[in-house]
């Protein structure tokens, strides 16, 4: 599975190397760049998915850089989330109007960037069809009811073994981390550790029966629903 990839452009070198490492942490891919002018090379050469942009940038500052991006036709689609310590009202305005998607003021906590540029991202994201019925041997799931049948028994699962389960499958041979399924089926207020996961694919597997090796463990990654 191709990782989404972010370019982010901060010229404080230690704040750079947070941000990054938190991202390869968070399964991104990171490109790094430390002045407004190599920050346009790369999002023109590399096209990233995501932009984390400083505003007080040597050179070019961040304002420009922005609106050279939202002007180009090549890098006008690309999200950008800017990082500042400028937190006043007018530079906030001045860069939403410029085109940027996002804003997070000096100093911030990791997580809430890592939450932001996840949101961003899932804005942007091509629409999936949606899916109301999947049926593969005897394994069924209805959505629109609510319902899994396993050869022509209806098991009970939880609202929570549901999400998971529909989640799976809508990204089907696709390695989801331990995060991204916290993510999206606890949501963003859900404060316990990523192992949690581990236990509700347990107790997953035990309902789904001789269907239970279709929910596949990636060793150091996370869990993928058999293609």
């Amino acid at each position: 599975m191709t990782k989404p990839k972010i370019l982010v452009v901060e010229d404080d070198t230690d704040i750079l190397q947070l941000v990054a490492h938190n991202l390869k942490v968070a399964d991104f891919d990171v490109l790094t760049a430390q002045d407004g002018y190599q920050a346009l090379s790369l999002a023109r050469n590399h096209l990233p998915d995501l932009i984390v942009l400083d505003l007080m940038l040597p050179g070019r500052d961040g304002f420009e850089v922005c609106k050279e991006l939202k002007r180009s036709p090549v890098t006008q689609k690309i999200p950008v989330l800017m990082l500042t310590a400028r937190g006043e009202e007018v530079d906030r305005i001045v860069g939403l109007e410029l085109g940027a998607d996002d804003y997070v003021v000096k100093p911030f906590s990791p997580r809430e960037l890592i939450l932001r540029v996840r949101a961003i991202l899932r804005r942007f994201a091509p629409e999936e069809r949606p899916i109301t019925r999947w049926h593969r041997d005897g394994l069924e799931v209805d959505l629109e009811a609510h319902r899994v049948i396993v050869d022509d028994k209806e098991i009970d699962l939880t609202a929570t073994e549901f999400r998971l389960l529909t989640e799976l499958i809508r990204k089907m041979g696709k390695v989801l981390t331990r995060d991204q399924l916290l993510d999206k089926v606890w949501g963003y207020q859900f404060d316990g550790y990523a192992r949690t996961v581990d236990t509700h694919i347990r107790r997953l597997r035990q309902k789904l029966g001789p269907y239970a090796d279709w929910l596949e463990t990636v060793r150091g990654v996370g869990y993928r629903f058999r293609d």
